[in-house]
């Protein structure tokens, strides 16, 4: 579904994946923006992932993006309250992320599960949970994955 502002799972804040989406969601939700279909994960799943990856509680990251700081300002504050990552540990990171879903736990289930869902051809062009959401809300594209890492 077309959600206008929402960002993508490959748009990057200081080099990291998702992390404008995450507070782009939090921008939305606070608008009356965003679709109830996706206020069950704010704070958990990737949004929570990345937050412990940062060691910061995502309640504080939402007062943040409140509070009216940008994308940038809001992962500083993150750097200097919890971790500030290494190059390295950004590309672990991202490569998590970006890979959820191929050669893991939901790579039986889940993954051909939400393909049935929301009625894709099975042909293994989509096979990570970013794939999923990027095609969802319309961005997706076969080898959007490879011109992130660029």
């Amino acid at each position: 579904m077309k959600i206008e502002g929402i960002r993508g799972c490959y748009e990057k804040t200081g080099g990291m994946f998702y992390f404008a989406r995450m507070c782009s969601k939090i921008r939305l939700e606070a608008a009356g923006k965003l679709p109830p279909d996706y206020f069950d994960m704010l704070g958990k799943g990737f949004d929570g992932r990345t937050c412990r990856y940062l060691g910061v509680n995502y309640t504080e990251v939402k007062a943040r993006v409140l509070e009216g700081m940008n994308d940038e300002a809001v992962l500083e504050w993150c750097s200097a309250t919890g971790r500030r990552l290494t190059a390295e540990e950004i590309l672990i990171y991202n490569s998590f992320m970006s890979k959820r879903g191929w050669r893991d736990d939901e790579t039986d289930e889940f993954i051909p599960g939400m393909i049935r869902e929301y009625g894709l051809a099975d042909d293994g062009k989509v096979v990570t949970d970013f794939d999923l959401i990027e095609v969802d809300e319309g961005r997706w594209y076969p080898d959007m994955w490879r011109d992130a890492w660029k």
